[in-house]
């Protein structure tokens, strides 16, 4: 006497979820919206980079005069000393104002 206790599980094929879209479908909002905040990123970093190169450029003397000014005071011991004389040496190194007529 053979018995066989085999079991069928039935599983159902749908075809329509196995079948692959060839076509992709990209949504198109969304990548209007990523373009937009791109956009309004880049314009956003570029104000800031205007603004801190305008600081940078309006305030102070130029870095260049004061790396001059120090390699001339370089023979001052004291901190006080070297700035009056960076100071004096900025000041001679500035071009003379013309009087307006």
């Amino acid at each position: 006497m053979c018995l066989s206790n085999t079991v069928f599980i039935a599983t159902e094929v749908h075809l329509e979820e196995n079948v692959m879209n060839r076509t992709p479908a990209f949504n198109m909002q969304r990548s209007i919206s990523t373009f937009i905040a791109a956009a309004l990123a880049t314009i956003i970093s570029l104000g800031i980079l205007s603004a801190v190169v305008t600081m940078f450029q309006s305030r102070g003397k130029p870095l260049e005069l004061l790396v001059a000014a120090e390699r001339a005071c370089t023979q001052h011991t004291y901190v006080s000393e070297r700035q009056t004389c960076m100071n004096e040496w900025l000041a001679a190194s500035r071009p003379g104002t013309v009087a307006h007529r």
